[in-house]
Formats: structure tokens, C-alpha cells, sequence
């Protein structure tokens, strides 16, 4: 049992920041592009409180994780409000919104990666505690990068083909969305999904590994 505790609290924070500041993200694109309907609604925030679900956000990713035993981690914030009638070009914009969300997942794994480097190679750290919750936070970001960039509506991949493909044929693929949780976990059950998620968890993870070089060198 106490090992259990301790694998959610090592989780807990890279899980929490993982979802509401993807979330976070949106918002603030949103803005960019002309949609104030999440700062009218207090949502235009990057304190992970704010976007907090008590469902989605704590109690599915931790059951989810003891239940596959770490296999499959899946979890969702309070929906941003989007309004993309308010959008200068919806259709355009949509794939910057949808991009942004997995950017900051992988700033966030950059982010992690670069402290399990300090706390390696400059600080005495001799509890395990504070190095597996950064590598926590490398792979749980790593995996909200790969999950969010399925092709399905409304996951970000999925809204990044739509902001693509021509009116007629995003109209038809749009009605996929309803369907997305039962997809996707239909996917999970039957162990297809990894066959998408790790190559780009792979890939992103060489990513990091080059982009870590110079501030490795600088540390010593």
C-alpha cells in the first residue's frame, strides 16, 4: 500500500500540470486569434487550479494508471470555452489552437528533463523521490504529447486535420467526434494504441535528448 501511495504522489503533480496547462494553452491561442470567451469566463489562466476536474483530472489517471499498471495514462481538464465564431479565421486558426496544447506538453517534458539534469548532476539529492517525479513528468508529458495528436476529433490531431482537409470532407470527418472516447479506448484495450503513441513518444524523446545537449555541457 505505501508503495502504491507513493507512485500517485510521484505522478500527481506531472499529471495535473500535464492536463490543465495543455488546456491553459488554448486559451490563450484562442486569444490570440481573436476569442475572449475563456478570459470573460476567469478560464485565461495558467494556475493549474483553475482547470482542475476532479474527475478527469485525479481520479481517471489514477485509476486508469493502477489498473493497466502504467500501460495507458489518459485523463482531461474542464474543457476550455472556445468560441470559434469569435475567431478571425476558424478554419485557420483552429490548427494553431489544436497545436498549441501538445507545444506546451513538450516544453513541459523539456522543462522536466532539464530538472532531472540539474538535480543529477549538480545537487546532492539522495531521496529517489524528487528524481522519479522528473522522470514522471518527461514521460507523462511525452505521452500527452503522443495521445492529444491522434487523428480524431476533438483531439488535437484530429483538429488539425479538419483545419486541413477541405469543407466537405472535415464536415463528414467532424461527425467522428461523439465516438472519440469509445474509439480510442476500444484502441487502448486491444494494445493497438501503442503502435501510434510510441513512435512518437520515441521520437520525441530523441528530440529532447538533442535540444538537453548544450545545457548538459554547460552544467558539466
Amino acid at each position: 500500500m505505501n508503495e502504491l501511495i507513493q507512485t500517485v504522489l510521484i505522478y500527481a503533480l506531472p499529471v495535473v500540470f500535464a492536463i490543465t496547462l495543455y488546456e491553459a494553452a488554448r486559451g490563450y491561442t484562442a486569444r490570440h486569434f481573436g476569442d475572449t470567451t475563456a478570459q470573460a469566463q476567469g478560464r485565461l489562466s495558467f494556475n493549474p487550479i483553475v482547470h482542475i476536474d476532479p474527475l478527469g483530472t485525479i481520479v481517471i489517471p489514477v485509476v486508469l494508471y493502477l489498473a493497466t499498471g502504467g500501460a495507458f495514462l489518459f485523463g482531461y481538464a474542464k474543457p476550455m470555452p472556445i468560441n470559434y465564431g469569435q475567431l478571425r479565421d476558424p478554419k485557420k486558426n483552429l490548427k494553431w489552437i489544436a497545436l498549441s496544447g501538445p507545444a506546451v506538453n513538450f516544453v513541459m517534458g523539456f522543462a522536466w528533463l532539464l530538472l532531472l539534469s540539474v538535480i543529477l548532476r549538480t545537487m546532492q539529492v539522495e531521496e529517489a523521490f524528487f528524481l522519479q517525479m522528473a522522470q514522471a513528468g518527461v514521460l507523462t508529458n511525452l505521452a500527452m504529447f503522443a495521445f492529444h495528436l491522434i487523428p480524431i476529433p476533438p483531439l488535437a490531431g484530429g483538429q488539425i486535420l479538419l483545419s486541413l482537409l477541405p469543407h466537405q470532407m472535415a464536415y463528414k470527418f467532424a461527425k467522428v467526434e461523439p465516438y472519440c472516447f469509445f474509439i480510442v479506448m476500444g484502441l487502448a484495450l486491444l494494445h493497438l494504441l501503442q503502435y501510434w503513441m510510441l513512435p512518437l513518444m520515441v521520437a520525441g524523446n530523441v528530440i529532447l535528448q538533442v535540444l538537453i545537449t548544450p545545457f548538459l555541457l554547460l552544467l558539466g
